[in-house]
């Protein structure tokens, strides 16, 4: 077995998207693709870590929400079996549009509170943590729009992410089920006042843009993708 077929597959076709829609440059998206196994590996172990550090939450709140609680690390788990289930020849549309709200969404707020929150979380964390945590979560974001090369975003799997996240944001702000809101621990406290709001409603703006915000991705590739298609079989 050659070092491809060991760390990954050879890229799926290259379709001729917006900038916009698919960011990367190609030979980025084909590396992630070639070295697929690897980017498995990581984010396996950034699931660990991140059930790791959510094990305080796990003691708090009912067993019965703890599937709402690790947010992160369910993104990464979700975007591990997404490209391993592709390097397998299995692709799975719904498990990939899962995975790409999951990273951009989580990928983005994570960074969006550590800067609006930044006094306590350094004080809490240390300059080391804190700058990993951000880079880590920015890169979340980067893996995710090569998904684009193995799923044309069809809209019954993104109404399946876009039901999971509208359910994961409710129960982390807004009605829990049982218990308390499910949301990633802050480090101030939900009711303490922030600019002109609480420190609780500043974190959950930033979780309902960025439930939104993959939503409008995801629909605005299957558009180029379909657009795309149409112009090459007009040719």
């Amino acid at each position: 077995m050659d070092i491809v077929g060991a760390l990954g597959r050879d890229p799926p076709d290259h379709e001729s998207l917006p900038r916009w829609v698919a960011p990367l440059p190609k030979r980025l998206e084909n590396v992630a693709f070639r070295f697929a196994w690897v980017i498995v590996a990581i984010n396996l172990v950034g699931t660990a870590f991140g059930f790791w550090y959510y094990r305080f939450q796990f003691q708090t709140l009912p067993t019965e929400t703890w599937i709402f609680i690790p947010d992160s690390p369910g993104a990464t788990l979700l975007i591990a079996l997404a490209l391993g289930a592709w390097a397998l020849g299995r692709s799975s549309d719904t498990l990939t549009a899962l995975a790409f709200f999951g990273n951009v969404k989580l990928g983005l707020w994570t960074p969006y509170v550590l800067v609006v929150f930044s006094p306590q979380f350094l004080a809490n964390s240390g300059p080391a943590l804190y700058a990993f945590l951000l880079v880590s979560h920015l890169g979340m974001v980067v893996q995710a729009f090569v998904l684009h090369r193995i799923t044309d975003f069809p809209l019954r799997a993104v109404a399946v992410a876009t039901a999971w996240y509208t359910v994961d944001l409710l129960m982390d702000y807004f009605v829990p089920v049982t218990g308390d809101v499910t949301h990633t621990a802050l480090p101030y406290a939900d009711a303490e006042p922030w600019f002109t709001t609480t420190v609780l409603q500043v974190a959950a703006a930033g979780a309902v843009v960025l439930t939104v915000i993959p939503l409008f991705w995801t629909l605005g590739t299957r558009i180029a993708t379909l657009r795309s298609r149409a112009s090459d079989a007009g040719r």
